[in-house]
C-alpha cells in the first residue's frame, strides 16, 4: 500500500452539515435490510412449517434472489437515465409492501409473493444507494461511508438471529416482517427529504444499457442452478446445465466487456466482486454445518464463528476508512490474500482431527479480508466508471456478487451429494475449501494488473 496518512476524522465527513442527513438515511436503510436478512433466515423453519411448505423450504430465498436480480438491472438503467432519486423512493415502498404481504401470508404462494416484493425492493435499493454515495461523497471520502455501511451490518449480525428467534417464539414469526414496518416508514421519510435536496439529474450520453429480457434470463438461470444444487438428481443435472448456459449468454449483456477475462481496469473490479463474494459465501454457507456435524457444536454456538467474522469485517473496514491515502488497488489485493488465509483455515477446521477453536481466529482474518476488499471494490468501481454508466456498472457488480455466490454455494451442495453427506461433510468441505482458496489466490494474481493511469 502507499504511504499511510491518516485523513481527517471520520466524524467530520459523515456528520458534517451537508452529509449528516444522507448518512442517517443510508445507515438506517442498510440496517433494515440487514435485520431482514438475518431475521428471516432464523424464522424460516417455523413459518414454512406453519404454512405447510417444508417441501418448498428453499423457494422463499430463491424467489427473493430472482426478484433482486431483475430489480438490480432495472435500477441501474433507471439510475443512468434519471439519477438515484426514483429508485430510492420506489425501493423502500416495494420492500415495505413485501414485508406486509409476507407478514399476513396464510399460504406459501402468498409468502412467495411477499418475498418477491422484498427482493425487488432490495434490488432497487442496492443500486440507488451506491449512486447516492457517488453523488454525495468524493472519491477520497467514499471509503469512510463504506466503512460505516459495514458497521451497520454488525449489530444485525450479532443480535439479529437472537432477536428474531425471541420474536418468533413469543409474538409469532409474522412480527419478524411486520415489526420492521415502522422503521421502514422512517426510512422512507428520510429518503424523501434526501431526494428533494439532490441536484437535478442531467442525462449524459448513453453508455451500455442492460436489457430486461437478459436480466430475467439471468435470474432464471441463477434460480435453476440454485435449485439443482439443493435438489441433486438426474433431472437436476439437465436443468442445472440449461440454467448455466442461459446465465452465461445473459451475462454477456449484463456485465462490462472483458469481465470474463478480467481485463485490467473496470472488468477486473467486477470480476473481483464475483470471486471474493463467491469464495466467502461458499465458506459462510457451510460453516455452521461443519461446526455442528464435525465438531458437535449446538446450533446456537455453530453460528458464533460467523459473528466473529462479521466483527473482523467491520473492524478492518473501519481501519481502511481511516487511511484515505491507501492504494485501493493494493487494498483489494491484500483483501484477497487475507480471505485466502481464512479459507485455508476453513478446510482444516472441516476435518475432525483439527481443533475447532482455530475457526474463531482464522475466520476473523477472513472477515478482515472482506472488510478491506469490499470497500476497495466499491471505490474502484465508481472511479473507473464513466458517470453515465455508473448505474449499469453498479448493477453489474451486484449481479456478479450474486452469481458468484450462487455458483459456489451450489458447488458445495454438489460435493456434499457426490462425495459426502450432511452428517459427515468433511471430505466435501475439504474439496470445496481447495477450490475457494484457488479462487482467492486467482484474485490476488488478477488484482496485480491495473492500467497505468486511472
Amino acid at each position: 500500500m502507499s504511504e499511510i496518512v491518516e485523513a481527517q476524522p471520520r466524524k467530520s465527513v459523515l456528520w458534517s452539515r451537508e452529509h449528516r442527513l444522507v448518512t442517517v438515511g443510508l445507515l438506517l436503510v442498510v440496517t433494515l435490510v440487514a435485520f431482514e436478512n438475518m431475521g428471516v433466515a432464523t424464522a424460516m423453519p417455523t413459518l414454512v412449517a406453519e404454512l405447510h411448505g417444508l417441501a418448498l423450504y428453499s423457494w422463499p430465498f430463491t424467489t427473493f434472489l430472482v426478484a433482486s436480480v431483475v430489480a438490480t438491472v432495472l435500477s441501474g438503467r433507471l439510475g443512468d437515465r434519471r439519477g438515484p432519486a426514483p429508485a430510492l423512493l420506489v425501493g423502500p415502498a416495494v420492500f415495505a409492501a413485501g414485508l406486509t404481504v409476507a407478514g399476513i401470508a396464510t399460504t406459501m404462494p402468498m409468502l412467495l409473493v411477499g418475498r418477491a416484493l422484498q427482493g425487488f425492493g432490495s434490488g432497487f435499493l442496492l443500486v440507488s444507494v451506491s449512486l447516492l454515495i457517488a453523488l454525495t461523497f468524493t472519491d477520497r471520502e467514499r471509503p469512510i461511508i463504506y466503512a460505516a455501511n459495514a458497521a451497520a451490518w454488525v449489530l444485525p449480525a450479532v443480535i439479529g438471529p437472537s432477536v428474531a428467534g425471541v420474536v418468533t417464539v413469543t409474538a409469532g414469526w409474522r412480527w419478524v416482517f411486520l415489526g420492521l414496518l415502522p422503521l421502514v416508514g422512517i426510512g422512507i421519510a428520510l429518503l424523501c427529504k434526501i431526494t428533494r435536496r439532490l441536484p437535478a439529474h442531467v442525462p449524459l450520453p448513453a453508455g451500455r444499457r442492460a436489457g430486461v429480457i437478459a436480466a430475467v434470463v439471468a435470474a432464471l438461470g441463477v434460480a435453476a442452478l440454485s435449485w439443482a444444487a439443493q435438489h441433486p438428481s438426474p433431472a437436476a443435472i439437465a436443468y442445472g446445465i440449461s440454467g448455466l448456459v442461459a446465465l452465461a449468454v445473459a451475462l454477456r449483456k449484463l456485465l462490462p466487456a472483458g469481465t470474463m477475462t478480467s481485463r485490467p481496469g473496470l472488468p477486473t473490479v467486477v470480476a473481483s466482486r464475483a470471486l471474493v463474494a463467491g469464495a466467502y459465501a461458499g465458506m459462510e454457507a457451510y460453516l455452521p454445518l461443519t461446526m455442528t456435524a464435525v465438531h458437535g457444536y449446538s446450533p446456537a454456538l455453530a453460528g458464533l464463528p460467523l459473528t466473529i467474522t462479521a466483527l473482523g469485517w467491520s473492524a478492518a473496514s473501519a481501519l481502511q476508512g481511516r487511511f484515505l491515502d491507501w492504494s485501493r488497488e493494493a487494498s483489494l489485493r491484500t483483501g484477497f490474500a487475507l480471505v485466502a488465509v481464512g479459507l485455508v483455515g476453513f478446510g482444516f477446521v472441516a476435518q475432525s482431527w483439527f481443533p475447532a477453536w482455530v475457526a474463531f481466529a482464522v475466520y476473523a482474518v477472513g472477515g478482515a479480508g472482506m472488510g478491506i476488499a469490499m470497500p476497495a471494490i466499491s471505490v474502484l468501481l465508481l472511479r473507473y466508471s464513466p458517470e453515465g454508466e455508473r448505474g449499469f456498472n453498479t448493477s453489474a457488480m451486484q449481479l456478479a456478487d450474486w452469481v458468484g455466490s450462487a455458483l459456489l454455494i451450489g458447488l458445495g451442495g454438489v460435493l456434499l451429494a457426490a462425495v459426502a453427506s450432511a452428517a459427515q461433510p468433511s471430505a466435501a468441505m475439504g474439496l470445496l475449501s481447495i477450490a475457494l482458496v484457488l479462487l482467492a489466490l486467482l484474485g490476488v494474481q488478477l488484482t496485480s494488473r491495473w492500467p497505468k493511469q486511472v
